[in-house]
């Protein structure tokens, strides 16, 4: 049986710099394993390890081409991801705003 993607599968997924690598790369379009991994400055092996992770979290899926492996974005998990960090750009823009108002206030001098 398959095992459901929490979560936390995503956030960890996103958190080693190989996999957004390899993220980054296919969001501009699909890719094989080894256009993947020398884009990441992965081994080919690695890459496949890391991609594993990434299709368990639910980002990627993969089909055959020939006798290679294709891998494409599933971007809507990314949504869990966006939708947390949300909350941190309001809190950014409220300091911001309270930062610009101080130095408003600030006499010239």
């Amino acid at each position: 049986m398959p095992r459901h993607s929490s979560a936390s599968d995503v956030f960890h997924a996103v958190a080693d710099s190989g996999r957004r690598a390899m993220l980054d790369r296919l969001s501009e379009e699909e890719a094989s394993v080894g256009a993947l991994a020398d884009h990441a400055g992965l081994s080919y092996s690695a890459a496949s390890q890391h991609l594993n992770v990434l299709r368990e979290a639910g980002l990627v899926r993969s089909h055959s081409r020939g006798r290679q492996r294709i891998y494409c974005l599933r971007p809507a998990r990314l949504r869990l991801i966006h939708d947390w960090s949300a909350r941190y750009q309001r809190l950014w823009r409220r300091s911001l705003k309270r930062l610009r108002r101080l130095l408003d206030e600030e006499p010239a001098r």
